[in-house]
């Protein structure tokens, strides 16, 4: 019997995901003779009868499709299958339901393609089944432990980088300060590559502690040599500074980046302007790494299921594809190091982290 295992994307969306079921599902036919099933929507495919599902035909998987953004099989990032939220407000567990809609499927292993969150919501799915079960790492904030890169992040990365230097032309123009934020639930990656690569004065992350009149200060010791504009890159979870007396009156009410932009306006007399890059950094064509990637780690997450491996994650380590437990990377986060080389280069830059340093 053909052998067939299932793929599905789960979490926000990212560049690279389309080329990553490509990966999987080229390498299934074409290395073991395998039959690859997209499950749509996520979990939330495996909940409809018949389950939202297709048999994935290789000969439409050609190069077009590792170009294009997003996921065709569709996302998302809601309905916990353990407290599943039903239409009178109360909140079921539905993870049965999901694990039969495998079971229909006939599948005899499964991929999917994540973050950590929702990797440790597949894994506990599939747990009582005994289905093999391997993760793909997948998120612009690039913060998966025990991988050094995820697909979507380099994508985002050079999104962010772009803004940039369609931001320099017009704030040196009209003598601005720029301030771009930038997407990071929880972690200051994009920020920090972004704002080295595009030439950033400040950057601002959740990792590095900053005070507002730091940011100022600097400003203002680039305006005394002779600049009329400022870039500044500030991640969504950087918070806001809070030494000010009015700070708890004055919270953001549309992000860090109106906030920052509004004070920086009230500091240093200079008029300043806020972009929100948002999900622009998700939709994005991905980049030749994120390609690349999505390649390597979709052909080896199927060689793990061939070799009967299950319950492992695979990752980019060293400019090599390698395999780890998932028990070593859900409820763990990889977030930027404060002693890390994009840190140190950026000090070294003379990039303002907001600190004392």
């Amino acid at each position: 019997m053909t052998k067939r295992i299932g793929i599905l994307t789960s979490g926000g969306d990212c560049a690279g995901l389309n080329a990553t079921i490509r990966a999987v599902a080229l390498r299934a036919h074409h290395g073991h003779g395998w039959t690859t099933v997209g499950i749509h929507y996520g979990t939330l495919g495996l909940l409809e009868r018949p389950v939202a599902a297709e048999a994935l035909d290789v000969g439409r998987l050609d190069a077009a499709m590792a170009r294009q953004g997003g996921t065709f099989l569709g996302s998302t990032n809601r309905g916990d299958p353990f407290a599943f939220p039903m239409p009178d407000g109360s909140r079921k567990d539905r993870s049965g339901e999901m694990v039969d809609g495998l079971r229909l499927l006939g599948l005899e292993g499964l991929i999917g393609i994540g973050g950590d969150g929702s990797l440790d919501i597949l894994r506990r799915l599939l747990a009582p089944s005994g289905m093999p079960f391997v993760g793909i790492p997948k998120t612009i904030d690039n913060d998966v432990a025990n991988t050094e890169r995820a697909i979507g992040y380099t994508t985002a990365v050079a999104v962010a980088t772009e803004a940039l230097d369609r931001l320099q032309p017009t704030g040196a123009s009209h003598a601005r300060v720029m301030v771009l934020e930038v997407m990071g639930r929880d972690a200051g990656h994009i920020a920090v590559a972004a704002g080295i690569a595009g030439g950033a004065d400040v950057v601002l992350i959740p990792e590095v502690p900053w005070h507002l009149e730091r940011v100022v200060a600097h400003i203002a010791g680039l305006r005394a040599g002779g600049r009329s504009s400022a870039l500044v890159v500030v991640a969504e979870a950087a918070g806001q500074s809070d030494e000010a007396a009015d700070a708890a009156s004055d919270a953001p009410e549309h992000g860090v980046g109106e906030w920052l932009a509004r004070r920086l306006s009230q500091a240093t007399g200079a008029e300043a302007r806020a972009t929100v890059l948002g999900h622009v950094q998700r939709g994005a064509m991905p980049t030749a790494e994120d390609r690349l990637l999505a390649a390597a780690l979709g052909v080896r997450a199927v060689d793990l299921l061939a070799e009967g491996k299950a319950d492992r994650m695979v990752a980019w380590w060293n400019r090599q594809v390698i395999d780890v437990p998932l028990a070593k990377v859900v409820g763990r986060s990889r977030t930027v190091d404060r002693d890390g080389t994009l840190v140190r280069t950026a000090r070294a830059l003379g990039i303002c982290l907001g600190d004392a340093a």
